[in-house]
């Protein structure tokens, strides 16, 4: 599994380190994210949520699977493996990052749903304290009958999904007639898409608004779980 440094404009030979670290380096939570099935770790919108968090005082660490991390340096593009088969990655950054304090882990998308399927082996053996999904991909576009959301119904883990009222992926009316632990809370941003961004035309919102949301948000959830 690799990484690239922290730095802006990110190039192949950046290949030197695992992860990318914002926020203040003694921070008592430390949360780790994985990207989205097709944007790397150091996107736009993964980028804007590591501020954001680090801006409230949260340790962030964004890591890459490996086949996402091998398009930095290959010619060709690797299509991300089923996501049953990144849970060992996931693990692995989380043993890499040997967080000293509590952790909380997820993601963005698809990284924050192999986060949902280690949660509860890692949160029994008090290595995580929660689990935080940023849009998450609860059925395929235009494919609202092949739900992926069974091992949620049975989720012990704390945890916090961000989602936006029109994301393709689960909209508000389709999440709500889902059988869902109670363990879970969902916080919706009116209009967001999968990016959690909204039409500010529409919905009078901006995405700096959803951002600062999000913020807060997490920040209040990450104290109740993590008193």
């Amino acid at each position: 599994m690799r990484g690239v440094a922290p730095e802006n404009g990110l190039a192949p030979d950046q290949l030197v380190t695992m992860f990318l670290i914002d926020g203040p380096e003694h921070a008592r939570v430390t949360v780790l994210l994985a990207h989205g099935a097709g944007a790397a770790m150091d996107s736009a919108a993964m980028t804007a949520v590591a501020k954001v968090l680090a801006e409230a005082g949260l340790r962030v660490a964004r890591f890459e699977f490996d086949y996402m991390a091998s398009r930095r340096t290959s010619t060709g593009r690797r299509p991300p493996p089923r996501a049953d088969k990144l849970k060992p990655e996931y693990v692995a950054a989380v043993d890499a990052l040997d967080a000293k304090g509590p952790l909380i882990i997820g993601g963005k998308s698809m990284g924050g749903r192999v986060a949902s399927m280690v949660a509860d082996q890692l949160h029994a053996s008090r290595r995580i304290a929660g689990l935080l999904c940023l849009g998450y991909p609860f059925h395929p576009p235009d494919k609202p009958e092949q739900l992926r959301t069974a091992h949620l119904a049975e989720l012990e883990t704390p945890a916090l999904i961000i989602q936006g009222t029109r994301d393709p992926f689960g909209t508000r009316e389709e999440v709500s007639s889902y059988a869902l632990s109670k363990s879970i809370e969902i916080l919706w941003l009116e209009d967001g898409d999968h990016d959690l961004k909204p039409r500010k035309s529409i919905s009078g919102f901006s995405a700096a608004d959803h951002l600062k949301v999000l913020g807060e948000a997490v920040s209040s959830w990450i104290k109740r779980t993590t008193p």
